[in-house]
């Protein structure tokens, strides 16, 4: 297929800045609606087979990931300090390449449920956080949900939790082939009288869409799907959306700035393209879905007097209420080797702890599921009292087979300080001003998760581990859920974007991300995104017909 291309000096009806879960639908959904896109993502472009297994490289090289050498941040736990760069790695980390994150996610898809929407007014205020009701309810989002399941490809087993909410359809595909940890998951969850249930996961079970089923190649998370089992963007609604022949792809494209003009309205992007040489791409709308790290940033440097507050900040909530999914959980030893560096990492999860009980003494909630990682992953956290040297450590390599995860998701509270904003001398290779992180975990967050570590040593007690090594919990300093940052309400007080997506400040500027989030959901947000990007394209794609951007 020859794929469609626009000049820079045509005027395109959308940008979509971002490739991702959400810009991957966002493009194809507003293609089908007759208007013309170009997508602008920083990396390039790889097919399957330029996809590897290196775990050192993808790992520990940031083989398709931002990499601190040329997208440096740096990270600070109050605004008392200096921020400084974390060693050896970003702290907060994200897919550089066609397909975002979703390249390289491992495919966990779960719903909110009803209570996410509503928990500000169900529980009240708690000191030290913002904890809001949403603009919207499940209600509303259900539909879309069920088109990320259809639309997208997710396998699952419906009804299989009694505390899922309800659903319109069920799944489209059956759950994935169980592995060893699911079995020994699921025994010692029943055994407590726990209600583990099959993972809905965005991997094809069967063929789909002319995509074929798991290979069972065991590295799904950090990793891109070679054959293209993992219901990417890449391989889904991004060909999708090119076929319409109305969007263009456009690979290597640094979005560094939104063009504005004088009455207020956006008129395009500045970008780099692969040269490093400074291009503008006009447009009558811009959709910003680029994280909720990115996106942020490239509001926070869109100023168009240079001023700090940045573009369509009038809240001042531009970057603020950072969010990453505080959890913890346990490893454990089993007697027989479990071979869990084959298949899906996560084929059993348990939703019995979700909501947030105020007799635990703390707020929080979440689920567990059972999974592995990979061997150099797995070789490089090493438990405390296991030698790290010599014949102890040489058998506890050899014994990566007989070991699994138990791990639990949960939640993280917004806090005003916790901050995605632009560090004052750090610049990026191409010299845009790089990201400065400012994050402190909630006393309730941490509570939570060391909660959650005592849960999932039961599970793995109950299911006969003859070696528990509870999971340790610290200060988070980064992550890959970065939620919140550009929160969604009805006050453009307090919030960056309404209920459509629409910033309350530019009336054809449009954000769609991991930034919307008003709460952190429980651990897994990638399909929540991705049932926001069609709720929004559906209103954004109405206001076009409507001559509204």
């Amino acid at each position: 297929m020859k794929r469609k291309t626009y000049k820079t000096s045509e005027t395109v009806d959308f940008i979509v800045v971002g490739s991702g879960s959400s810009g991957g639908i966002m493009a194809r959904e507003l293609a089908r609606a007759g208007n013309s896109v170009v997508v602008m993502e920083q990396g390039p472009r790889l097919a399957p087979e330029d996809f590897e297994h290196d775990e050192l490289k993808y790992r520990n090289l940031s083989g398709i990931t931002n990499n601190p050498a040329t997208n440096p941040q740096t990270f600070r736990n109050s605004e008392n300090e200096v921020a400084k760069p974390v060693s050896g790695r970003n702290p907060l980390t994200y897919a550089r390449v066609v397909g975002g994150s979703s390249s390289h996610f491992n495919a966990n898809f779960w719903r909110l449920h009803e209570i996410d929407f509503i928990e500000g007014s169900r529980l009240g205020p708690i000191e030290g956080a913002s904890l809001v009701d949403w603009p919207i309810t499940y209600a509303e989002l259900e539909p879309y949900y069920t088109m990320v399941e259809w639309e997208v490809g997710v396998s699952g087993l419906a009804g299989a939790s009694p505390f899922d909410p309800w659903r319109s359809k069920p799944y489209p595909m059956p759950p994935l082939p169980v592995k060893s940890s699911g079995v020994l998951f699921e025994r010692g969850a029943r055994k407590l009288g726990l209600h583990p249930f099959p993972a809905p996961m965005a991997i094809n079970s069967v063929f789909y869409k002319d995509r074929p089923p798991c290979v069972q190649c065991g590295l799904c998370g950090g990793f891109g799907c070679e054959v293209m089992a993992k219901s990417s963007s890449v391989w889904t609604v991004i060909p999708e959306a090119e076929a319409t022949g109305r969007c263009e792809v456009r690979p290597e494209s640094y979005v560094f700035r939104i063009g504005m003009n004088k009455a207020g309205r956006a008129t395009g992007v500045h970008y780099f393209d692969g040269d490093r040489n400074e291009q503008f791409q006009k447009a009558r709308a811009v959709v910003v879905c680029a994280n909720g790290a990115e996106t942020p940033r490239l509001l926070l440097n869109s100023a168009p007097d240079g001023s700090a507050d940045g573009l369509a900040n009038s809240s001042g909530a531009v970057g603020r209420y950072l969010m990453f999914n505080k959890g913890g959980g346990a490893q454990a030893r089993f007697e027989h080797p479990l071979n869990e560096y084959k298949g899906a990492n996560v084929t059993r999860i348990l939703h019995d702890f979700y909501d947030s009980d105020p007799k635990r003494g703390f707020y929080g909630g979440g689920g567990f599921d059972a999974r592995s990682g990979g061997p150099l992953t797995w070789g490089q956290n090493v438990p405390k009292g296991t030698p790290t040297w010599g014949p102890g450590f040489k058998e506890y390599l050899e014994s990566y087979t007989y070991w699994m995860n138990c791990s639990g998701h949960g939640t993280s509270l917004a806090v005003e300080s916790n901050r995605v904003d632009i560090d004052p001398e750090l610049k990026d290779a191409w010299g845009v001003p790089a990201i400065r992180v400012t994050h402190k975990d909630h006393p309730d967050d941490t509570k939570h998760a060391k909660w959650q570590v005592e849960r999932a040593v039961e599970i793995m007690d109950a299911a006969g581990a003859t070696q528990i090594v509870p999971g340790e919990i610290g200060e988070a300093t980064g992550g890959v859920h970065l939620l919140g940052t550009c929160r969604m309400g009805n006050d453009p007080a307090t919030s960056v974007i309404d209920k459509y997506h629409r910033t309350h400040d530019v009336r054809n500027l449009f954000l769609c991300d991991g930034s919307s989030m008003v709460t952190s959901g429980r651990g897994q947000p990638t399909q929540t995104i991705e049932a926001l990007a069609f709720r929004a394209a559906e209103h954004i794609a109405r206001f076009a017909r409507a001559n509204e951007i």
